[in-house]
């Protein structure tokens, strides 16, 4: 993952909550406040956001944590930091050559026969399903958008509660595609007693390099990346394109 945890649930509340709904009230004051909330009991961040302790517990639960201890203890661990791999005076240079380069090993490297294969469960799938966190989520709705054109109608949320209540009430006759850089997707949230219910539902995960994905899962796309924040969410977004493009091929009249 490219960031830590915390940081990815708590963002990923904040870009698909309304802005005066409690958790997105929560998440932000512990996006803001981080270094105070750390040392702060449930009551402590209730008072602080103005809501009651029901709500905060409410919340822990919707963005996948077991309770608040866990959620203090994923604080007192969290990175908030970005890393920067370029530096130098000629850095906006070096940017762009490295994203052009990933774009380029995304292309030469993806397996175009699994790419068909996933176009053709994408054709017959009825419910198909595209989720993906923060930036990988652009690629899902843009695999939503250039499939849609295509005559194939395919659904996808930004809310990261609404992606998981999907998954887990998933079945047979469902398609699900998640878009997931590093294919850490999964570690955001534990389904703990449900992850033998996603045995039903057909799972691929389209990822950059070769990853151990989760058991559930039942094929993967990964194409070749070393994994750096900066090439995220391009080489995603030229998947998405990819998979656009062979399914136009293959099916649209």
């Amino acid at each position: 993952m490219i960031y830590d945890k915390l940081p990815v649930v708590l963002l990923s509340t904040m870009a698909s909550e309304k802005s005066n709904s409690t958790n997105h009230l929560i998440a932000s004051y512990i996006l803001t406040h981080r270094e105070e909330a750390v040392h702060m009991g449930i009551k402590d961040l209730a008072e602080a956001c103005y809501v009651g302790t029901g709500s905060v517990s409410r919340f822990v639960r919707e963005i996948g944590l077991t309770d608040f201890s866990e959620l203090r203890a994923l604080l007192s661990e969290a990175d908030f930091s970005m890393n920067h791999s370029f530096t130098g005076e000629n850095r906006n240079e070096d940017l762009l050559a490295y994203i052009t380069d990933s774009l380029s090993k995304t292309v030469h490297s993806i397996d175009m026969n699994a790419v068909h294969e996933l176009c053709e469960d994408i054709h017959s799938y009825q419910n198909v399903y595209a989720f993906g966190l923060l930036k990988a989520q652009s690629a899902a709705v843009s695999l939503q958008t250039d499939l849609s054109m295509a005559g194939k109608i395919i659904l996808t949320n930004t809310a990261y509660k609404e992606q998981i209540d999907t998954i887990s009430r998933a079945g047979k006759d469902d398609l699900i595609l998640i878009f997931s850089y590093t294919g850490s997707y999964f570690t955001s949230h534990t389904f703990r007693e449900k992850e033998k219910h996603l045995l039903l539902p057909k799972i691929w995960m389209i990822a950059g390099g070769t990853k151990v994905v989760p058991w559930f899962v039942n094929r993967t796309l990964t194409f070749e990346s070393d994994g750096k924040r900066e090439a995220h969410p391009y080489t995603l977004l030229m998947a998405a394109s990819l998979i656009a493009e062979e399914y136009s091929f293959l099916y649209q009249k």
